[in-house]
């Protein structure tokens, strides 16, 4: 079975989302339940996790307010050679954040512009886990 690292935003629940939807397809490491506040620790944490991990699923929503984790969790990835689905919403709303962000959906595998879209991807990877 595949393994997906959630990486985005921990100030709402889309990881709840994606995990329900595609509940018993993947084994998901989820950073919103390690309940770590220090940031050398919950660095430490992420990067074990996403280093583990087959799959990156990546949500930049337009509530996040820099990315700066995500682009941090995407470099890491990209490093790795693993596959990273890149949701992004929040480019197509802010011009300059999209001129900025470009080095970093560049560096993604594929980059949907909805969280919808993302998720209807991410499934097809399910199809051949065993």
């Amino acid at each position: 079975m595949e393994k997906v690292y959630l990486a985005g935003t921990l100030n709402t629940t889309w990881q709840n989302r994606v995990i329900e939807s595609l509940r018993g397809k993947f084994i998901f490491y989820n950073p919103q339940e390690h309940s770590l506040e220090e940031s050398k620790m919950y660095t430490v944490w992420d990067l074990h996790y996403l280093k583990k991990s087959n799959i990156i699923f990546a949500y930049l929503n337009n509530e996040n307010p820099s990315g700066y984790g995500l682009t941090l969790e995407i470099g890491y990835a990209r490093a790795l050679n693993k596959t990273i689905i890149l949701v992004d919403e929040k480019s197509q709303n802010n011009p300059v954040f999209e001129k900025y962000f470009r080095i970093v959906r560049d560096s993604s595998s594929i980059v949907f512009d909805s969280l919808e879209l993302g998720l209807k991807y991410l499934e097809k990877f399910s199809h051949y886990s065993g």
